[in-house]
């Protein structure tokens, strides 16, 4: 379907229901209520929302009550007995600050679990391999997918708040950065012009969002930085900062500002748009 094709009247109402807190699957149910084919329902939305077709695909197919769009808009969202609150909200990119994704303690069991495995954070290469780079000078240690209890319940969090399966996430990484370390702007998303890009996306295709959990307060500095569109989120402790991406959106570039003073824990969650292989 061509973008154009789209009436003006049917956009508009898609966004503002969208941001009226409508998760994907019910927005979905809206359109075929309205006489929308079920694919057709997707590729609008699809467009409309700027989402990767494969996360429209399976909010279609959601079933439980309440699963939540990947976009969250409502200012509390509650998983469980967990409430989150969605205090900043951004469409150009698509960004989410979420208060209270993680309780004090989960941050805390977070820290303790991860520090005996720190070693330097790596990236990953054109090849897909993973290598140091001078951009990104923290310490930093993976957990598999539901390693450990803790870690099994932080992403099924995440999986309940944004309709994403668990097993679209790599493994939770975390990060322990010291004064003046820091990680310069970078996109998430992976280069389709390099020439790994075919080996770095067959474990899973490219990404589609990221979250980052702040596991501590820094006494000075340390938060996340869009320069594109003027925005830094401070790093709070429990809370967390959700963006999600289209391959070659530039507006998602990021930053982890240097640590000013004291340190910075945190925790990032990759999100692919099919199941990921580690």
């Amino acid at each position: 379907m061509n973008q154009h094709t789209i009436r003006p009247e049917l956009r508009e109402w898609i966004l503002s229901t969208s941001r009226s807190g409508c998760s994907l699957s019910d927005l979905l149910k809206m359109l075929k209520d309205a006489g929308y084919g079920g694919e057709q329902s997707r590729q609008i939305v699809a467009r409309v929302l700027n989402l990767p077709l494969a996360t429209v695909m399976a909010a279609s197919k959601a079933k439980a009550v309440g699963l939540r769009t990947r976009h969250p808009q409502a200012p509390v969202q509650t998983i469980g007995d967990h409430a989150v609150r969605v205090a900043v909200s951004t469409d150009a990119p698509v960004v989410r600050v979420l208060e209270n994704l993680l309780t004090l303690q989960e941050c805390d069991d977070l820290v303790a679990e991860a520090k005996p495995r720190l070693a330097r954070s790596l990236t990953v290469d054109v090849d897909g391999r993973h290598q140091t780079d001078e951009r990104r000078t923290s310490q930093g240690m993976f957990f598999r997918i539901g390693e450990t209890p803790l870690i099994e319940r932080i992403e099924q969090r995440i999986t309940d708040l944004l309709a994403i399966p668990v097993n679209h996430g790599e493994g939770l990484q975390i990060l322990h950065y010291q004064p003046g370390q820091e990680y310069e702007p970078h996109f998430d998303w992976f280069n389709p012009d390099q020439p790994g890009f075919s080996t770095v996306t067959a474990r899973g295709g490219q990404r589609i969002a990221s979250v980052v959990m702040y596991l501590n307060t820094p006494e000075e500095g340390g938060g996340t930085a869009f320069p594109r569109i003027g925005l830094t989120v401070t790093a709070m402790r429990g809370s967390a900062v959700y963006f999600a991406y289209d391959t070659g959106d530039e507006a998602s570039l990021h930053a982890g500002l240097p640590v000013l003073k004291g340190e910075k824990w945190i925790a990032t969650k990759w999100l692919r748009e099919r199941p990921y292989q580690a």
